[in-house]
């Protein structure tokens, strides 16, 4: 089993990927993000640094609020005759997933993105192993001949189209499958992605202008040399930016995400506090108002929530399709949203009452304390 693809916070929740057509090469437990990444970034290769280092590209990673740019780097390779396989995104029937890279002696299946530099879609044609020496293909990699001599130059027609889509299936994802020698490298020997690829990645997460609501898609740092270099003429930004269309990321009212499509990323309600009138019985009676609201709405909850997973249960077992997947969602994300709709309106409707009932209470003793004695 891979290491799972480190993620800080969660936006979302925490669930299965389906095995689906798409994406069943691998399958791992991570974050569901219900929106896909933006577009690919166009960007330049950065000269390569030295023999035995493999282009890696880049990609767009989640930090539990946003994506961020990860940027392309070329990486010392852990041992002589392993390849990169690039992690990628995929539709996983509750939202996107990611899957992480892996260095093997094959380049497994990476979701048919066409992440460019010898990452066509499938395989790789950046260059080969000779036993101890890594070949370049000078067609595809920016390698300077003076200081590196193995190489070759073999033309390469890109059959997988100029799409810069960042993810499988879903709405708009590409539409590729893995082959029988894709899914074989991954359950073949292979290791996760090495240590200063993860610091690589901690570099970007730290750097705000790399999130994509910042660079809107087009991030300033694409591509570095090495691994965590991203200043000075090491890095590369970005030629053109790639579209991205997130969804608002406004609340509600009540404190709720307006783009929340499951019951369980909804927050928890909390128990009223006690009411402060100055009157004791006044206080109890709204009290109990407001506990009977909330255990109402608590039971409501919970039976959104269990009818939901019992959606994406039957359809796991009948291995639905992708559209009827999304279909799914769609009607899940009305039914939450209405929930929420409908809790906050009973929230403002009680406390409205109640107001209104203890403006009432003290002309109600007013007109009574000035009535003449003897009449009511």
């Amino acid at each position: 089993m891979r290491r799972l693809f480190s993620i800080r916070s969660l936006l979302g929740f925490i669930g299965f990927l389906l095995l689906s057509g798409a994406a069943y090469a691998q399958v791992d437990v991570g974050i569901a993000v219900s929106f896909g990444p933006p577009e690919l970034p166009v960007y330049e290769q950065p000269i390569c640094p030295g023999e035995g280092y493999i282009w890696t590209p880049g990609y767009w990673a989640w930090n539990g609020d946003d994506y961020y740019w990860v940027p392309g780097t070329w990486v010392d390779a852990p041992r002589p005759g392993y390849l990169w396989t690039p992690g990628y995104w995929a539709w996983g029937g509750r939202g996107y997933y990611f899957h992480e890279g892996y260095w093997g002696p094959v380049v497994g299946f990476y979701g048919g993105i066409n992440y460019g530099f010898g990452y066509f879609g499938h395989g790789y044609e950046g260059g080969r192993w000779e036993h101890d020496h890594f070949y370049y293909n000078r067609s595809v990699n920016n390698v300077n001949v003076t200081v590196i001599h193995n190489t070759y130059n073999t033309t390469v027609v890109n059959n997988y189209g100029h799409t810069r889509v960042s993810y499988n299936g879903g709405h708009g994802g590409i539409n590729e499958h893995a082959t029988r020698g894709e899914e074989a490298a991954y359950h073949g020997r292979h290791i996760g992605p090495v240590s200063e690829q993860m610091h690589h990645m901690e570099v970007a997460r730290g750097n705000p202008e790399l999130r994509a609501s910042s660079n809107h898609g087009r991030p300033s740092i694409a591509a570095t040399e090495r691994p965590g270099s991203f200043s000075g003429r090491e890095a590369v930004p970005a030629k053109e930016g790639g579209h991205y269309d997130r969804p608002p990321q406004s609340r509600n009212s009540g404190g709720q995400p307006d783009h929340a499509i499951h019951a369980n990323e909804l927050s928890a309600h909390q128990r009223p506090s006690s009411p402060n009138t100055g009157d004791q019985n006044r206080d109890r009676q709204y009290q109990q108002q407001q506990e009977k609201l909330y255990q109402k709405q608590q039971q409501d909850h919970t039976r959104l929530q269990q009818k939901q997973e019992q959606d994406h249960q039957r359809l796991e077992r009948q291995q639905a399709s992708d559209p009827r997947m999304q279909q799914v969602e769609q009607r899940h994300q009305q039914q939450t949203q209405q929930m929420a709709q409908k809790h906050e309106q009973q929230q403002q409707h009680m406390q409205q009452q109640q107001q209104q009932h203890q403006q009432q209470q003290p002309q109600h003793q007013d007109s009574h304390q000035n009535s003449p004695k003897g009449k009511p």
